[in-house]
């Protein structure tokens, strides 16, 4: 049986869904050492954006096309990347809070350019994961409502890195925390 690397993963995009919207930077770090990282800014595929998510992230499309990565070379690297990082027969579990937004932009990305995406096909949800640990409602699952929880004083900053790095404190805390509870054979 072979150990499990969970990787956070944020990402900023130009919109709500990636066949139409651009992924425009991601960030991973190990969830056990964050400092252990990766971030990419990424040129635009696409031209269209909505302003409010231009807004959120502080990027803008004009200086990607100039500044960012090609999406091929960004996703090659991020897979090298991830390959790099997860011990040899270990598989890299891909983390992330509200995960179905994030991971369907990755796995999007990943496919289209590279045509396979190292973590597989299955992602783990940060706030369904809280959900079960703690028993709460799915509207009490917000970033501040397991902030508040956990007595962290973080805030989302939209810098995809800063917040894979925030996402990976709270997943850890509530991961330990979890073991604690006895388990069923």
């Amino acid at each position: 049986m072979s150990n499990e690397l969970y990787i956070s993963v944020d990402v900023e995009t130009a919109g709500p869904f990636p066949s139409q919207y651009a992924l425009l930077s991601i960030g991973a770090c190990l969830v056990s050492n964050t400092d252990i990282n990766f971030y990419t800014e990424l040129q635009p595929d696409r031209p269209d954006f909505l302003p409010e998510s231009l807004k959120i992230s502080g990027l803008q499309m004009q200086s990607l096309q100039q500044t960012g990565q090609p999406p091929l070379t960004a996703m090659t690297a991020f897979a090298e990347w991830v390959r790099t990082v997860t011990p040899r027969g270990d598989r890299p579990v891909f983390v992330a809070l509200n995960a179905p937004f994030d991971w369907m932009f990755i796995n999007d990305y990943f496919y289209r350019y590279i045509g396979s995406n190292p973590f597989g096909h299955s992602a783990l949800d940060i706030k369904a994961f809280y959900m079960g640990y703690s028993g709460v409602e799915w509207s009490q699952t917000s970033f501040r409502h397991i902030n508040r929880f956990l007595n962290h004083e973080t805030c989302l900053a939209h810098n995809a890195l800063k917040d894979a790095q925030d996402q990976a404190a709270i997943f850890l805390a509530i991961l330990n925390q979890s073991r604690s509870f006895p388990r069923s054979s």
